[in-house]
């Protein structure tokens, strides 16, 4: 039986309270404070308290989009240099925060497996951080903004970065290189919650690190992006509408917040591509924890690729440009 609930407790010692039925993290979180509370109340007085250890943790909430946005800097220059052989950070990326959309049906939760996706031989994953929006909005401003984000959550946008690099040669993706995974979990947090870590500058100063199978990876603070939240959800929603439920995604961190970037600033794969059996620990100061484990693909699963394209003569470039409009 799949309910929301709410999670109560220090680290290691969580239990989890249902809500009432019917009710979503997303809808709670979006109430105004006396309406949570009354939520929350109710999940006190009328749930028993189970441990965190005998739930599985579903996404805190289905998306229904994803914006992922790459707004550190060091991440930039390390996975250019990995993922196509570039150096450098490109001068339009200091214009304004870029993202891509990635697929809301392919989330999986805070422990779920995750599999190697199709062809792939090149694995990562990505630690960032997502902000969910609970009310529809347009041409928002950040102050506006804001008031629009209703929670954040821990993202792994896993990459297969082999699968990535080919596909984006054509000038558009990433596609199937992010299409298969993204964790999202393990719960979603309030801003309010999270208003104890907020700067001067208004960036939220959260310790992020990663794990492979016990070892350190990376570390780095959520401030060190170059635009805050609030800046990527009013740059989203201009000339665009934004919907409660729609994830918007940090972009990896710097420092070593996914592998392929320590890959382009060392020049070789290493550490090396994750494999079937690899743990994954990503945890945010003030979020808590997620951690999957990488598995194969079952034997026979479908996933043949479609042949090449036919060519023609009259379909090649006729002006001896490489760049590919749509």
């Amino acid at each position: 039986m799949q309910r929301a609930g709410v999670v109560l407790g220090d680290a290691g010692d969580e239990v989890v309270r249902a809500l009432a039925p019917g009710a979503s993290v997303l809808g709670v979180a979006s109430l105004d404070r006396e309406g949570a509370a009354a939520a929350a109340s109710w999940a006190l007085s009328s749930s028993p308290a189970v441990p965190l250890s005998d739930v599985r943790l579903l996404p805190p909430v289905r998306p229904t989009s994803i914006r992922d946005f790459v707004a550190f800097e060091e991440h930039v220059e390390g996975v250019v240099r990995s993922v196509s052989g570039g150096t450098g950070v490109p001068a339009e990326w200091y214009t304004a925060p870029a993202f891509y959309f990635g697929n809301p049906h392919s989330v999986v939760g805070a422990r779920d497996d995750v599999e190697i996706p199709p062809g792939c031989e090149v694995f990562d994953f990505e630690l960032e951080i997502a902000a969910v929006v609970g009310e529809h909005g347009r041409d928002l401003d950040p102050e506006r903004a804001r008031d629009h984000i209703v929670g954040y959550t821990i993202l792994n946008d896993w990459s297969a970065r082999d699968l990535q690099a080919v596909e984006m040669k054509v000038g558009l993706g990433p596609a199937k290189g992010k299409d298969s995974a993204s964790t999202l979990g393990p719960w979603l947090v309030t801003p309010d919650e999270l208003e104890p870590y907020r700067d001067g500058d208004g960036y939220l100063a959260l310790e992020m690190r990663s794990w492979l199978n016990g070892t350190a990876v990376g570390r780095d603070l959520s401030s060190n992006a170059s635009w805050t939240f609030e800046e990527m959800l009013a740059h989203a929603s201009r000339g665009s509408w934004v919907a409660a439920g729609d994830v918007l995604g940090s972009g990896t961190c710097g420092n070593g917040g996914c592998l392929a970037e320590l890959w382009g600033l060392a020049g070789s794969r290493d550490p090396r591509p994750l494999a079937a059996g690899d743990v994954v620990r990503l945890e945010v100061e003030g979020l808590g924890a997620v951690e999957n484990r990488v598995v194969r693909r079952p034997i026979g699963a479908p996933g043949r690729p479609v042949r090449p394209a036919r060519t023609r003569d009259r379909l090649r470039s006729r002006s001896g440009s490489d760049s590919v409009w749509v």
